[in-house]
């Protein structure tokens, strides 16, 4: 039986690190159709309402969410390295360190992912208030990207349920492991007093 935990520990921790890996370029790449379609749209930097399209100051108003969400996305992915640097990946046993870091890992999921779901979510409503007649204009004129897609908005729900759902595993995974050293125990203890 602690086969197939050492087995199953072992994977989810290798893909947690590369879930991680995945949201961390995600939050590199969010804002690529923004910046193609709407950048050159805003006349003037210091006076987001002059611009050729309405709504197309959402690109500016992701600024600092986009650097915090990169911050973030690096600490998340330190997390999952701190699962290997404890050995919470290959150790039969778990001690305070392997606890602390699949407790930290589920923490840092949870309030990652419910802050950059709100997040997300208002930034594509505010996508979808864009002009888009004036956007499609505007993009012919200058040659630039026309898109209405919202998929890098979307596609957030697929990452951090993936991530949610490896914490949720790890926590599990903990379970798992401590009622087999109950179990473990419990044989030691009635093999000793044969």
């Amino acid at each position: 039986m602690y086969k197939k935990q050492l087995t199953f520990q072992k994977i989810l921790c290798f893909a947690v690190l590369v879930i991680c890996a995945a949201v961390f370029i995600y939050s590199l790449g969010i804002m690529t159709d923004l910046y193609d379609s709407l950048y050159n749209t805003i006349r003037n930097p210091e006076k987001l309402e002059k611009t050729t399209v309405t709504g197309s100051r959402i690109y500016y108003d992701m600024q600092g969410f986009n650097k915090s969400f990169l911050h973030f996305s690096i600490i998340q992915l330190l997390l999952a390295i701190l699962l290997f640097i404890t050995a919470t990946h290959s150790r039969r046993k778990y001690y305070i360190g392997n606890y602390v870091s699949v407790g930290l890992f589920t923490a840092g999921a949870t309030a990652f992912s419910v802050w950059a779901h709100l997040k997300i979510d208002a930034f594509r409503t505010q996508v979808l208030a864009i002009n888009f007649e004036e956007l499609a204009a505007h993009a012919a004129k200058k040659k630039s990207l026309y898109t209405e897609s919202t998929f890098w908005f979307d596609i957030h729900y697929v990452l951090f349920g993936l991530l949610l759902l490896g914490a949720i595993l790890l926590v599990l995974n903990v379970i798992w492991k401590k009622k087999l050293e109950k179990e473990e125990r419990s044989l030691i203890g009635k093999e000793a007093s044969v």
